[in-house]
């Protein structure tokens, strides 16, 4: 038991309740409920207006201010640009910005701490933009002595697709870090070269569930079934659980990644299982996966 609990003879009796001194409650309101609600309403206003005001701003904003900001807010520029870049459309203004992306990601050392951060969300931004200008500086991201900062260029090359990314994607996929493995294969299946496929067999075998069912899923994407069996594991909720622990969301995205995979293979001897997963999984979005890879697998349009 808690020694600092009290017991029940410090809490109040009934004498104290009939003895408290009149208008206590209107005190109370007058002197805590009301002067806290006022601080709320002004808080809550300051964060809205700061909230449109920061949502206002260009991306033009954010590279000036990674440029010239402090060194707490360069970073902070960069991660803001790399999630909002996306939503640029295409045209001469997004170039000019991818352009001037990577003039500046050139001018960062690796060497500086207060640029580390900024380079990592920087190759973010240069892969959300596809500019493939921008893939001899992320080739050579790839041997940044920041892990964090080679797994986001590995990544971004993947973005743009291009095939001079190949060799440094293999040399990634052979790292000790699983998370690198991991994005490697991903990436090897975008870029949709087939020569990665002998590499990605190995990597079939990864110790690592994560690794395994990236691999899988890149070989479905060079129309390889080498990954079958793995992409059924995935598909089986018993087979998967005892793979890795996941969320629910984790678990749900991991089966309908491995149904379009199956979607692209159209393996007829898979065709029971994923009528089975289409007609008794609990999961709605799964459901719909397995029945577009049973319609692909027999031959109609998915």
């Amino acid at each position: 038991m808690n020694e600092d609990r009290p017991g029940e003879d410090d809490l109040p009796g009934d004498e104290e309740e009939v003895g408290r001194p009149p208008g206590a409650g209107r005190l109370v309101v007058r002197f805590f409920l009301l002067p806290l609600f006022v601080v709320g309403t002004a808080v809550g206003i300051f964060l809205l207006f700061s909230l449109m005001t920061f949502e206002r701003r260009s991306p033009r904003d954010y590279l000036s201010e990674v440029r010239g900001g402090s060194a707490g807010r360069r970073w902070q520029a960069a991660f803001e640009l790399s999630r909002r870049i996306g939503a640029m459309k295409p045209g001469s203004e997004r170039d000019a910005i991818a352009a001037e992306s990577l003039r500046l990601f050139s001018t960062l050392s690796p060497a500086r701490p207060e640029d580390v951060r900024v380079r990592r969300y920087l190759v973010l931004v240069l892969g959300k933009l596809g500019d493939r200008s921008a893939v001899p500086a992320l080739l050579a991201a790839t041997k940044d002595p920041d892990p964090e900062t080679r797994l986001y260029s590995i990544w971004a090359l993947g973005m743009l697709g291009d095939a001079r990314a190949g060799d440094a994607v293999l040399d990634a996929s052979r790292e000790e870090d699983p998370g690198m493995r991991k994005m490697a294969a991903y990436v090897l299946g975008k870029l949709g070269d087939r020569r990665a496929a002998p590499r990605l067999k190995v990597l079939l075998e990864d110790r690592v569930p994560d690794v395994r069912w990236n691999a899988a899923i890149a070989l479905a994407t060079l129309n390889d079934g080498s990954g079958i069996a793995v992409l059924r594991s995935m598909i089986d909720r018993a087979a998967l659980s005892r793979q890795a622990r996941l969320s629910s969301d984790q678990e749900e995205a991991a089966m309908v990644n491995a149904l379009k995979a199956f979607a692209l293979l159209r393996d007829e001897g898979t065709l029971p299982l994923l009528e089975k997963v289409a007609r008794e999984d609990p999961n709605l979005r799964v459901r719909d996966a397995a029945r577009r890879a049973v319609e692909a697998t027999r031959g109609k349009r998915p």
